[in-house]
C-alpha cells in the first residue's frame, strides 16, 4: 500500500474489517480532531482485505457493527481500530509523545539527593541510555509511569507529591487564585475576614520552583508558603 493511502483496520465478531484512507486526514480523525469521512475514505467501501480488494459482506458488517452503512462502520474502525500510519507520521507522533513524557517526568519527579526536579535535558539524555519503546497513541502519563522505572538504573529519580500551605494577601488574592489552581489540587481553602486567602495545595514536587516564581511575581513577593508533611 502506497504511503499516499493507508489502511485502518479493526477486528470484530471474529472478522477483520478495513478501510483505505488518506493518511493526514485519517490521523487527525483518530486523534479526535474531526473531519469529513467522505474526504477521509479513499474508497467508499468496507473491506475484508483491502490489498486484495475483497469487500466485507453486509451480513458480517451488521453482525459486527449493527449496521452496514459505510460511514458508521468507518467511524468505528478509525476510532477504535489500528491505523497503519506512515513512517513520517510515526516519527512525528513519537517525538511529540516523547516530549510529553519528558515534561511529565520533569513535573512529577525529583532527584532524591538534591530534592530538586531533573532538567528536561537530563531526562532526555537518560532516556537515550535505556531501551524505551514509545507508543504514539498511548497516553503519555501512563507511559511515563512505566518509563520512570526504566530510568532508575541510570538516573536517581523519585516520584513525589508535596503539600504546601499558602497565604496570599488580600490585594493579590483574586488575581493569584487562578494561577494557584494551575499547579495542583487545593485540598483546603478559606477566605479570611481581611480578604486574604489561605489554603493547602497538593502539587507535584517538580513544580515547586515554578510555583514560587510565578506566584512571587503575581504577589510582588508578599505571599507566604510553608511545606507540610
Amino acid at each position: 500500500m502506497s504511503e499516499k493511502f493507508i489502511i485502518a483496520r479493526l477486528s470484530a465478531a471474529g472478522e477483520r474489517f478495513e478501510v483505505v484512507v488518506h493518511p493526514e486526514k485519517a490521523l487527525a480523525y483518530k486523534m479526535g480532531k474531526g473531519g469529513d469521512l467522505g474526504e477521509i475514505l479513499v474508497a467508499d467501501s468496507i473491506f475484508a482485505d483491502a490489498k486484495k480488494g475483497l469487500k466485507a459482506s453486509s451480513e458480517k458488517l451488521v453482525k459486527a457493527f449493527g449496521t452496514s452503512e459505510v460511514h458508521q462502520v468507518a467511524d468505528a474502525i478509525l476510532r477504535k481500530g489500528e491505523l497503519q500510519i506512515t513512517t513520517e507520521q510515526r516519527r512525528r507522533l513519537i517525538e511529540e509523545k516523547r516530549k510529553q513524557i519528558i515534561a511529565f517526568i520533569a513535573r512529577n519527579c525529583i532527584d532524591p539527593r538534591t530534592k530538586l526536579p531533573h532538567p528536561p535535558l537530563r531526562i532526555e539524555q537518560a532516556l537515550s541510555q535505556v531501551r524505551v519503546s514509545i507508543d504514539p497513541f498511548k497516553d503519555a502519563e501512563t507511559q511515563a509511569k512505566d518509563i520512570i522505572d526504566l530510568l532508575r538504573p541510570v538516573l536517581p529519580i523519585r516520584v513525589e507529591q508535596m503539600r504546601l500551605a499558602v497565604r496570599i494577601p488580600a490585594e493579590h488574592a483574586a488575581r493569584a487564585y487562578g494561577a494557584i489552581k494551575e499547579f495542583g489540587v487545593i485540598s483546603r481553602e478559606e477566605w479570611q475576614a481581611d480578604g486574604s486567602w489561605v489554603g493547602v495545595l497538593e502539587m507535584p514536587a517538580g513544580l515547586h520552583a515554578g510555583f514560587l516564581d510565578r506566584l512571587g511575581k503575581l504577589t510582588q513577593g508578599t505571599m507566604q508558603t510553608k511545606m507540610l508533611k
